[in-house]
Order: structure tokens, then sequence, then C-alpha cells
């Protein structure tokens, strides 16, 4: 893969970390300066997204054009994919060089991969490339002090947007860390799950990791409620308990 801004007529995904604009990596930051044209999914034109929030921390001398995206499965968010994918294929044919922004990472659990799958269909020699960014789960790691994993541990990285029923699996190998993304409004039944498997202390939630209203404490201190959507959790595996510093 050649280094994002080494030519035109590419698409490159460039991760932006989950919030606080110091995550973001210094590769991101010369991707987003070298590209001809930075591009942001937001809820509509008129709002200003998380991750485009972040390039104006980051990098307020770069504009962001948005791209209205619909997250909901179905035939609102095709339509929105559609429109997203037609404007950047019309950046690239005119020879740009197109930066899309996204949370996290754009390799994890982003909404970039489907929209190169749909520019590249149109345009099959679009060079896709990606910027790796700093995920939620480790950012939230390091704000608790929690080590994640050590020696031969391993990590289940799952999503709660169909239920608990991903995590409640995930929690069979007590060896293993358990990362759950999306699940917010699941926070209830997901607490009750980790005591259920012995593994609620210790485990973590976090929302709007960096940004304001920011929130880190513990699963069975906001369990009582739903979270917010992009919430994340993290459960060290069942002997460290939390694995502090």
């Amino acid at each position: 893969m050649s280094s994002p801004g080494t030519g035109m007529n590419a698409l490159v995904g460039v991760g932006v970390g989950p919030g606080d604009p110091e995550l973001v990596t210094a590769r991101a930051v010369r991707a987003l300066r070298e590209a001809d044209r930075v591009v942001a999914p937001a809820s509509a034109v008129d709002a200003v997204g998380r991750a485009e929030s972040i390039v104006r921390q980051a990098c307020p001398d770069v504009p962001v054009e948005r791209l209205a995206f619909e997250m909901a499965p179905g035939p609102a968010r095709d339509r929105a994919l559609g429109q997203a994918a037609g404007r950047v294929v019309e950046l690239l044919d005119a020879g740009l060089q197109v930066a899309f922004v996204t949370l996290g990472d754009p390799n994890v659990y982003s909404t970039f991969p489907t929209l190169a799958a749909v520019v590249r269909a149109q345009r099959p020699a679009t060079t896709v490339e990606t910027v790796p960014g700093i995920t939620a789960f480790q950012a939230l790691a390091a704000q608790a002090g929690t080590v994640l994993l050590t020696g031969t541990e391993r990590l289940h990285l799952v999503t709660a947007l169909d239920g608990p029923g991903a995590v409640a699996r995930a929690l069979v190998d007590p060896d293993a860390a358990v990362v759950v993304y999306k699940g917010g409004r699941h926070l209830p039944a997901i607490a009750k799950a980790l005591a259920a498997a012995g593994r609620l202390d210790g485990a973590l939630v976090g929302e709007l990791l960096g940004l304001p209203g920011e929130r880190v404490t513990s699963v069975a201190d906001a369990a009582a409620a739903p979270a917010s959507y992009l919430a994340t959790v993290v459960v060290p595996p069942a002997g460290s308990a939390g694995g502090s510093r």
C-alpha cells in the first residue's frame, strides 16, 4: 500500500480516534492536510458529526465536506449510502484525492469499508487506503488504568446491536477480555449477563470519550439505565478483575 498523499484518484479512510483530538495520530493529520477534499459522515448536512468535530480541533485549517448518512438499516440507509458514494465518485472523477474521516479505526466497525465498496463497484480502478486510528476501547482502558491483556490471554470484540446474546457467548471464555461496542441501550441487560458470569467486577463503561459529557465508570454503577449508542464496555479476563497498573 502506498502512503496516503502519494497519488491522485485515491480514497483514504482516516481514523481520527474516539473523540480527544490529542489522540489523532501524526499520520492522520498528514493525510488530512494532503488530501484535496476531506469528507465526513453526518446525520444531516447541517449537523456537525463527531468525526468532523475532532478534525475541527486537530486540524482547524482543514475544511470538511459533510456526507449525510443514515445509520439504521433499511431503504433510507441504502439511499444515503448511494448518494454519499456518488459524491465521492464525483470528486474522484475530478482527479482529487479524498479523505473520509471516521471515529476510531476505519477497519473496525466503521462505515468506511461499506462506502469504499460502493465506490469501487462504480470505479474499480480507485485506490483505497486506510490510516489506522486509536480505538475507543484502547482509550477507555488507558484512561481507567486497566490492563486488558497479558501473556496468552485473548480478546473478544463484539457489538450488542442485536442484544446482549453476543456478550454472553463471549463471556464463556474466562481467559478472554471482552469489549462491547454499540451496546448502550442494552447496558442493564449486559450488566446482568456480566453478573451471571461472575465478570461484573472490574467491568467499565465509557461514553463520549474525549468529548463534552464524557463519562467513565463501572458497569455496576451505570447498570440502572441505558447508555448512549456509542458507549464502550471493557471487561478484563476473569482472573485480573480490572488489572490496574
